[in-house]
Parts: structure tokens; sequence; C-alpha cells
């Protein structure tokens, strides 16, 4: 395992303020947890986007609550040295103050995970200030919130336009003031996102913003080229995983077909004396 220390939230401003950079990726499984876990990515994210990678959906919309907690629990075991931040669906934060607050008690107490996060700009602030209050622990997620994408038409860049930019900056303002220790920043031009970041003394967390954040979030099968022909334009592939998968399974197929696979280096090769039953 190395020396990894695992972040805390008091790091993430520590970071900041430092002028240090950090990683951010996804994991919704025990296996891809303790890979990471064994990288120098700092921070996993079990993100509602498992609705598309692991489960097939078009959409986040959809996952409920008792999914996200299934898929966090393994994941929290298998990461103990890296941050972990458990999604809140749709649909499980939007209705009031009370439910939110509930909801993250419950993605907390149930899986150990280290914080919650929910999307959102100035009117989640409210709410997320409730849950502060309460005790939560809350990542911020501005820009483009994959939740409620079909209301702005659909997965497109945010923030293209100067009313569309002051917005944002507007959002982000509200959510540290609400309490918020980081913010995700998803899809925007990056003169956006280096104004957003300097905006605010809290970290931003940038998904397609840029390279003037304070740490850059991708999804693990995107850039591993784990996840077939769908590549946004901020991604880029660090490794070639789906075609090693791949020629290794083809692999042991042809090794079965033709018979070399199990080569006796494979097999138990104790002799055993059968009776003779037929």
């Amino acid at each position: 395992m190395g020396d990894k220390v695992k972040m805390t939230i008091p790091d993430f401003k520590k970071f900041k303020e430092e002028g240090r950079k950090f990683a951010y990726c996804t994991a919704y499984d025990y296996t891809t947890a303790t890979i990471v876990d064994e990288s120098d990515v700092e921070i996993i994210l079990v993100g509602d986007s498992l609705s598309m990678i692991m489960l097939g959906n078009k959409t986040t919309v959809g996952v409920t609550v008792d999914t996200m907690i299934h898929h966090i629990k393994p994941v929290v075991k298998g990461a103990p040295h890296t941050f972990i931040v458990g999604d809140m669906p749709f649909g499980s934060y939007n209705v009031s103050k009370e439910q939110a607050i509930m909801t993250a008690n419950r993605i907390l107490m149930e899986t150990n995970c280290d914080c919650v996060k929910l999307e959102g700009g100035v009117e989640m602030a409210d709410m997320i200030a409730a849950m502060v209050k309460a005790g939560i622990p809350v990542m911020g997620h501005i820009g483009l919130t994959p939740q409620t994408a079909t209301s702005i038409g659909g997965f497109k860049v945010q923030g293209g336009t100067p009313e569309s930019a002051a917005k944002l900056i507007e959002d982000a303002k509200a959510l540290e003031a609400a309490g918020v220790f980081s913010m995700v920043l998803e899809c925007v031009p990056s003169v956006v996102g280096k104004a957003v970041s300097e905006a605010l003394s809290i970290p931003v967390l940038g998904i397609g913003a840029g390279p003037d954040v304070d740490c850059q979030v991708l999804v693990t099968q995107d850039m591993l080229d784990m996840y077939g022909d769908f590549k946004p334009k901020f991604v880029k592939h660090f490794a070639h995983v789906r075609k090693e998968m791949v020629d290794g399974l083809n692999l042991f197929h042809k090794e079965t077909v033709e018979g070399t696979f199990p080569s006796k280096e494979y097999c138990f090769n104790k002799a055993v004396d059968i009776p003779k039953l037929y």
C-alpha cells in the first residue's frame, strides 16, 4: 500500500491555500476501490453515474438511495486510505430540509463514507446550510448537473455567456456561504473554471472545467477507456483497459478451444487411485 495518508476535510482548504493540486475519480465496487486505494488518487466518488456505467441506464435519474448505499459500502471497505464521497441521488433531497438531512444521515451511518455530495446552486443553499448545521459534511456540485440535465437541454457546456458565468459564480459563493467544504464544477469553459476557483477560499473540483481549478475529476471507466465508444471532449484516455480485457478474454477462449489451457501447471496433479465405478 505504501505510505498513502487519507485526506481529511480540513485538508481540502489546506491544499487550496498551499496551491496543492489533487485528483478525484470514481469507483462503484470493492475491486475498483482497492485499485484506486493502491494509487496516488486522493478521492473516490461513488457517484449516481453508476446508473449508466454499472446499471446500463440512459441517465442518472432513477437510482435509489438503497442502490447508492449498496455500492458505497463495498467501496468504503476497499479503500480505507482514500477519502470517499457518497452521492445523494435525484429525489432524495429536493423535497425538504428534513428529507435531505434524513437521507444524508442514512448514507453516512450505513456506509461510513466521509461526506455526501448533492447538486444545485443558490436554490439549494438553504438546504445545504441546514444539513451542515446538523453536522453533515457536504460537497457541492454546480455547472452541468446531470440529475437535472433534461431541464437545461441535455449534457452541454454551462457558463458560456457572461450572464450564465456570473450565475455560476453566484451559485458557488452561495454554496460556500452555506458551508460546503468543496464543490464539483462540471463542464464549463476554462476561463469560468478559473474565475470560480479564484472567487472561493474552498477548493473547486473540476470535471471538464479547465486546468485552473484545484482538483481534476474523471470517471474511472472513462479515463481508462473501459466504457465503449462514448468519449466526452474533456476525457483523456490514460490507459486502454477495455482492449486489454477483451484481448485477455479472447486469449482465454483461444487456449480453451485449442486445449492448451489448462496446462499441467494450472492443474492439481496428485495421483489418486480411482475406484472402477463404470
